[in-house]
């Protein structure tokens, strides 16, 4: 579990092709690694990794064909920078929200605006995670946490602050870009407690004719 607050951005020191799939190795950059063992989850541009192999500034995981399909993994480069965080812990502050590291699906960055000191984006995703984005609700973007400042039809836009910008990748966004996306997983459970009550409710015999036939229409 994380919560989309960033603690380093890492570049991605290797790509190993492993038959249909791929392990990675990742230089940390700052990201302390003094607590972190074989075994550990370290969210990697948003996707929820585990860490295979490592060293004082480094870590390898695998990636199965699954993850590739569903993540911007399969289009990155030797080179290329990601957002880092390390699994939450009890004691942890609760700076973002509840991120799970499970990937939605990939949006695309259709629009970046300069706003006074701020960026603007708008994000396209796809039609059906567009219901569970609201305004004033959170998303995470690449392992970021983030809130929706305005929606329309399958597009959000956020408005991203200089220390956001700079502690992230997000200062080198540029439209046509891909990014991970992770809808917010309360929106998700309360759906499925919805449906699920649907599920459980019997049809009712009653009927209009019914009604009528025993006087309660006139």
């Amino acid at each position: 579990m994380f919560t989309g607050i960033i603690e380093s951005v890492g570049i991605l020191q290797a790509i190993t092709p492993k038959g249909e799939d791929i392990s990675v190795t990742v230089n940390v950059g700052q990201l302390d690694m003094s607590d972190v063992k074989l075994g550990d989850s370290i969210a990697t541009n948003g996707v929820c990794l585990t860490v295979v192999a490592m060293t004082e500034r480094t870590y390898t995981a695998d990636l199965s064909l699954e993850t590739l399909k569903r993540t911007g993994f399969v289009d990155y480069k030797v080179g290329d920078k990601v957002n880092l965080e390390k699994a939450m812990l009890p004691t942890t502050r609760f700076g973002g929200h509840i991120v799970s590291g499970h990937v939605d699906a990939v949006g695309e960055l259709i629009e970046r605006h300069q706003t006074g000191r701020a960026i603007e984006f708008w994000i396209q995703l796809p039609q059906t995670l567009a219901k569970y984005v609201v305004e004033k609700g959170s998303i995470t973007v690449d392992g970021i946490s983030l809130t929706v400042n305005d929606i329309r039809k399958n597009a959000f836009k956020l408005t991203i602050v200089p220390h956001t910008a700079a502690e992230t990748t997000m200062d080198n966004f540029s439209v046509g870009q891909k990014v991970n996306l992770e809808v917010d997983v309360i929106a998700r459970y309360l759906e499925r407690l919805v449906i699920g009550q649907k599920e459980e409710q019997p049809e009712s015999s009653v009927t209009m004719d019914l009604l009528a036939k025993s006087g309660f229409l006139n």
